[in-house]
Protein backbone atom coordinates (compact mmCIF):
# COMPACT_ATOMS: atom_id res chain seq x y z
CA UNK A 1 0.00 0.00 0.00
CA UNK A 2 0.71 3.96 -0.03
CA UNK A 3 2.87 4.68 2.84
CA UNK A 4 1.00 6.06 4.99
CA UNK A 5 -1.34 2.84 5.01
CA UNK A 6 -4.41 5.35 4.73
CA UNK A 7 -6.63 4.91 1.89
CA UNK A 8 -13.21 6.76 -0.02
CA UNK A 9 -17.06 4.82 -0.39
CA UNK A 10 -18.36 5.83 -4.23
CA UNK A 11 -21.51 7.47 -2.14
CA UNK A 12 -20.12 8.49 0.94
CA UNK A 13 -23.38 9.70 2.49
CA UNK A 14 -24.26 5.66 2.41
CA UNK A 15 -22.03 5.27 5.43
CA UNK A 16 -21.63 7.08 8.70
CA UNK A 17 -17.37 8.49 8.52
CA UNK A 18 -15.74 7.43 11.20
CA UNK A 19 -12.20 8.31 10.80
CA UNK A 20 -11.70 4.23 10.52
CA UNK A 21 -14.53 3.68 7.88
CA UNK A 22 -13.14 6.81 5.70
CA UNK A 23 -9.90 5.35 5.26
CA UNK A 24 -12.08 1.84 4.15
CA UNK A 25 -14.04 3.85 1.54
CA UNK A 26 -10.17 6.06 0.51
CA UNK A 27 -9.10 2.39 0.13
CA UNK A 28 -11.61 1.16 -2.07
CA UNK A 29 -11.44 3.41 -4.42
CA UNK A 30 -7.70 3.18 -4.99
CA UNK A 31 -8.63 -0.78 -5.91
CA UNK A 32 -9.04 -0.21 -9.23
CA UNK A 33 -5.65 1.92 -9.70
CA UNK A 34 -3.55 -0.79 -8.27
CA UNK A 35 -1.43 -3.13 -11.54
CA UNK A 36 -3.24 -6.28 -10.13
CA UNK A 37 -0.38 -9.56 -11.62
CA UNK A 38 1.20 -7.40 -13.52
CA UNK A 39 4.30 -8.27 -12.30
CA UNK A 40 3.94 -12.10 -12.53
CA UNK A 41 6.34 -14.51 -14.42
CA UNK A 42 8.94 -11.27 -13.65
CA UNK A 43 11.64 -12.29 -11.64
CA UNK A 44 11.63 -11.45 -8.33
CA UNK A 45 13.95 -8.32 -7.24
CA UNK A 46 15.47 -7.06 -4.07
CA UNK A 47 12.32 -5.23 -2.69
CA UNK A 48 10.11 -7.47 -3.46
CA UNK A 49 11.85 -10.36 -1.78
CA UNK A 50 12.44 -7.48 1.37
CA UNK A 51 8.79 -7.48 1.65
CA UNK A 52 7.70 -10.88 1.28
CA UNK A 53 10.52 -11.88 4.05
CA UNK A 54 9.14 -8.93 6.62
CA UNK A 55 5.37 -10.59 5.92
CA UNK A 56 6.66 -14.28 6.83
CA UNK A 57 9.06 -12.58 9.70
CA UNK A 58 5.82 -10.81 11.23
CA UNK A 59 3.68 -14.15 10.92
CA UNK A 60 6.09 -15.81 12.94
CA UNK A 61 7.88 -18.22 10.41
CA UNK A 62 11.30 -17.53 10.50
CA UNK A 63 11.97 -21.01 9.15
CA UNK A 64 10.23 -20.24 5.79
CA UNK A 65 12.16 -18.63 2.45
CA UNK A 66 10.92 -16.60 -0.47
CA UNK A 67 10.45 -18.84 -3.70
CA UNK A 68 9.89 -17.51 -6.79
CA UNK A 69 6.91 -19.17 -9.21
CA UNK A 70 7.94 -18.30 -13.09
CA UNK A 71 5.07 -18.94 -15.16
CA UNK A 72 1.34 -19.71 -14.93
CA UNK A 73 1.78 -23.24 -14.59
CA UNK A 74 3.59 -23.66 -12.01
CA UNK A 75 1.24 -21.25 -10.37
CA UNK A 76 -1.85 -23.55 -11.05
CA UNK A 77 0.20 -26.47 -9.62
CA UNK A 78 1.02 -24.09 -6.37
CA UNK A 79 -2.52 -22.43 -6.20
CA UNK A 80 -3.76 -25.75 -6.25
CA UNK A 81 -1.25 -27.92 -3.99
CA UNK A 82 -3.40 -29.74 -0.80
CA UNK A 83 -0.13 -29.69 1.09
CA UNK A 84 -1.04 -25.84 2.62
CA UNK A 85 1.34 -25.20 5.65
CA UNK A 86 -1.53 -25.03 7.99
CA UNK A 87 -0.02 -23.16 10.68
CA UNK A 88 0.54 -20.35 8.26
CA UNK A 89 -3.53 -20.41 7.39
CA UNK A 90 -4.45 -20.92 10.94
CA UNK A 91 -2.23 -17.88 11.96
CA UNK A 92 -3.62 -15.86 9.28
CA UNK A 93 -7.03 -16.50 10.52
CA UNK A 94 -6.08 -16.04 14.09
CA UNK A 95 -4.53 -12.46 12.67
CA UNK A 96 -8.09 -11.54 10.98
CA UNK A 97 -10.24 -12.65 14.42
CA UNK A 98 -8.08 -10.54 16.15
CA UNK A 99 -8.25 -7.21 13.88
CA UNK A 100 -12.18 -7.85 13.89
CA UNK A 101 -12.57 -7.71 17.36
CA UNK A 102 -9.81 -4.67 18.06
CA UNK A 103 -11.58 -2.98 15.00
CA UNK A 104 -15.22 -2.86 16.91
CA UNK A 105 -13.17 -0.80 19.26
CA UNK A 106 -13.62 2.12 16.60
CA UNK A 107 -16.56 1.09 14.24
CA UNK A 108 -19.94 -0.04 14.70
CA UNK A 109 -20.14 -4.06 13.77
CA UNK A 110 -22.93 -3.24 11.30
CA UNK A 111 -20.72 -0.35 9.82
CA UNK A 112 -18.12 -2.31 9.75
CA UNK A 113 -19.61 -5.39 7.91
CA UNK A 114 -20.91 -3.30 5.32
CA UNK A 115 -17.40 -1.33 4.67
CA UNK A 116 -15.65 -4.79 4.07
CA UNK A 117 -18.78 -5.98 1.95
CA UNK A 118 -18.17 -3.08 -0.05
CA UNK A 119 -14.23 -3.46 -0.60
CA UNK A 120 -14.69 -7.16 -1.12
CA UNK A 121 -17.43 -6.99 -4.00
CA UNK A 122 -15.59 -4.31 -5.46
CA UNK A 123 -11.96 -6.37 -5.35
CA UNK A 124 -13.68 -9.17 -7.03
CA UNK A 125 -14.92 -7.43 -10.06
CA UNK A 126 -12.13 -5.16 -10.86
CA UNK A 127 -9.60 -8.06 -9.88
CA UNK A 128 -11.40 -10.79 -11.61
CA UNK A 129 -11.34 -8.84 -15.33
CA UNK A 130 -7.81 -8.09 -14.32
CA UNK A 131 -6.65 -11.83 -14.13
CA UNK A 132 -8.58 -13.03 -16.43
CA UNK A 133 -6.61 -10.33 -18.92
CA UNK A 134 -3.49 -10.83 -17.60
CA UNK A 135 -3.41 -14.34 -17.91
CA UNK A 136 -4.74 -14.52 -21.60
CA UNK A 137 -1.84 -12.28 -22.73
CA UNK A 138 0.47 -15.91 -21.79
CA UNK A 139 -2.31 -18.19 -23.28
CA UNK A 140 -3.97 -18.88 -20.00
CA UNK A 141 -7.75 -19.03 -20.15
CA UNK A 142 -7.84 -21.70 -17.10
CA UNK A 143 -11.33 -20.47 -15.23
CA UNK A 144 -10.12 -22.48 -12.11
CA UNK A 145 -6.92 -20.57 -11.69
CA UNK A 146 -8.15 -16.94 -12.72
CA UNK A 147 -10.45 -17.51 -10.12
CA UNK A 148 -8.38 -18.48 -7.03
CA UNK A 149 -5.95 -15.50 -8.40
CA UNK A 150 -9.14 -13.17 -8.06
CA UNK A 151 -10.04 -14.95 -4.45
CA UNK A 152 -6.61 -14.54 -3.67
CA UNK A 153 -6.22 -11.23 -4.16
CA UNK A 154 -10.31 -10.32 -2.56
CA UNK A 155 -9.17 -11.74 0.47
CA UNK A 156 -5.90 -9.85 0.39
CA UNK A 157 -7.93 -6.47 -0.29
CA UNK A 158 -10.49 -7.96 2.84
CA UNK A 159 -7.57 -8.56 5.21
CA UNK A 160 -6.02 -5.30 4.49
CA UNK A 161 -9.41 -3.44 5.18
CA UNK A 162 -9.16 -4.79 8.65
CA UNK A 163 -5.91 -3.32 9.18
CA UNK A 164 -7.35 -0.61 8.36
CA UNK A 165 -10.56 -0.60 10.69
CA UNK A 166 -8.28 -1.83 13.55
CA UNK A 167 -6.11 1.93 13.38
CA UNK A 168 -3.32 -1.01 13.20
CA UNK A 169 0.66 -1.01 12.36
CA UNK A 170 1.87 -0.48 8.40
CA UNK A 171 4.26 -3.57 9.29
CA UNK A 172 1.08 -6.28 10.40
CA UNK A 173 1.81 -9.54 8.08
CA UNK A 174 -2.14 -8.41 6.40
CA UNK A 175 -0.36 -4.62 5.32
CA UNK A 176 2.70 -6.67 3.81
CA UNK A 177 0.57 -9.10 2.04
CA UNK A 178 -0.90 -6.58 0.43
CA UNK A 179 2.21 -4.80 -0.84
CA UNK A 180 3.10 -7.60 -2.68
CA UNK A 181 -0.16 -7.47 -4.14
CA UNK A 182 0.13 -3.94 -4.92
CA UNK A 183 3.53 -4.77 -6.41
CA UNK A 184 1.89 -7.12 -8.81
CA UNK A 185 2.55 -10.34 -8.03
CA UNK A 186 0.96 -12.80 -6.24
CA UNK A 187 1.51 -14.70 -2.82
CA UNK A 188 0.46 -17.83 -3.64
CA UNK A 189 0.78 -19.40 -0.48
CA UNK A 190 3.49 -21.30 2.04
CA UNK A 191 3.56 -24.79 1.11
CA UNK A 192 6.24 -26.72 3.61
CA UNK A 193 8.97 -24.09 4.39
CA UNK A 194 8.63 -21.99 1.27
CA UNK A 195 6.33 -18.92 0.47
CA UNK A 196 5.48 -19.11 -3.03
CA UNK A 197 5.32 -15.64 -5.04
CA UNK A 198 4.40 -15.48 -8.58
Amino acid sequence: MTDDFDFEFEDEDDFEQSPQTMAISRFAKMIGQVPWFAAVCQPLDDDIVATAEAYIAALGFPEVHVGWIADWEDAEAAALSTDWNTAWWETEEQLRVALATDAMEWVDEEELQVALHHVSHRAAQIIQDTAAATAARSGVHDEELILAATGAATQACHQAALVLAADADADHPFALKYKLFEAGRWPLGIVGHTLNLF
